[in-house]
């Protein structure tokens, strides 16, 4: 009976989720197989003239046994192609995906409130970091990271703006899940339901 007591008085320590924020390791993981997906294809689609030139060789060699060497080379650069690709690929938009999201959170977090300035701070700051990763010399660097901060803004200031309507929209529609703490799953109602059945008997 104490262990029940206990187990109700003790306290989440977590701050309440801001409506609109995004997941953080959601948006990681899609980040991640979309640039799979897009590095993998990528490469494929380059792959295409090389394999002509595979058959070009093909037809001049007459050994079967040359023929079927020359083949699985074909493939096996092929598959550590598209490989490298889809994990170079997955790596830098998982990168990407997760410094965006994360220090949006973040701002949003210490600001206390989630506005498109929040979004626009995270574009900005992740396209300069990220400004700074590609190779170059130091004023190529310096250049990139004015750019990217630039474009960033740019480009994330209309996409906020956007994104915060549509949140607002589906606030308007729905209003119970407006705040996100007190909405409740329907594995966590069941719950709760149960536990006054047996708290009631």
């Amino acid at each position: 009976m104490e262990t029940a007591e206990k187990s109700q008085e003790t306290v989440s320590n977590e701050t309440p989720k801001l409506a609109g924020t995004v997941n953080w390791g959601t948006a990681t993981v899609i980040g991640v197989f979309a640039g799979m997906l897009y590095g993998g294809s990528k490469e494929a689609a380059a792959s295409v003239s090389k394999d002509a030139e595979v058959m070009l060789k093909l037809g001049s060699t007459p050994d079967k046994r040359e023929q079927y060497r020359l083949m699985r080379d074909a493939m096996e650069k092929r598959f550590i192609r598209v490989t490298r690709g889809s994990i170079v690929g997955g790596v830098r938009l998982g990168m990407f995906t997760a410094a965006f999201y994360g220090l949006q959170n973040l701002l949003a977090e210490k600001r206390g409130i989630h506005d498109v300035f929040n979004i626009v701070g995270a574009g900005s700051a992740t396209a300069a970091t990220f400004g700074v990763i590609l190779p170059g010399s130091l004023r190529w660097r310096v250049r990139n990271v004015l750019l990217g901060s630039v474009m960033g803004a740019a480009f994330c200031f209309p996409l906020g703006w956007i994104q915060l309507k549509l949140i607002e929209k589906a606030n308007k529609e729905n209003p119970d899940s407006g705040t996100m703490g007190e909405g409740k799953s329907g594995v966590g109602a069941a719950i709760e339901r149960l536990e006054g059945n047996l708290k009631a008997e």
